[in-house]
């Protein structure tokens, strides 16, 4: 079974996220912040992650960066709540395969992962 990391501090996206991608059969970790995100990588081998741009502490850009530097081919998807056209694209060039605005349209991430996660 595939492993998804669902990194957000909003508790209602991270539980979101989790129910539906848990009906779709992946395993899934839940992290408030940057330090919980960074220690379930390092002990769990995670096929995606899914990543809030803005976290109090360590944001999003340091949490993508430190993960792509240790696991260069792991899928990222990005979700912000704002239009930072700068910062999202700070995030693609740093490898994140794609950003959700938030609020965003649940089962089109569900898609997106399905997506990024096919053998």
């Amino acid at each position: 079974m595939k492993r998804l990391l669902i990194v957000d501090d909003q508790q209602g996206i991270r539980l979101l996220l989790n129910e539906v991608l848990k009906k779709e059969g992946y395993i899934t970790y839940l992290a408030a912040n940057g330090s919980e995100a960074l220690k379930y990588a390092d002990e769990q081998e995670m096929d995606c992650v899914l990543l809030d741009m803005k976290i109090p502490g360590m944001d999003g850009i340091e949490i993508l960066r430190r993960l792509k530097k240790k696991f260069p081919k792991l899928p990222v998807f990005m979700m912000t709540a704002y239009g930072e056209l700068d910062v999202v694209q700070e995030a693609l060039e740093l490898g994140a395969i794609r950003y959700f605005t938030k609020p965003f349209d649940i089962f089109e991430v569900r898609d997106e992962v399905n997506k990024a996660l096919q053998v």
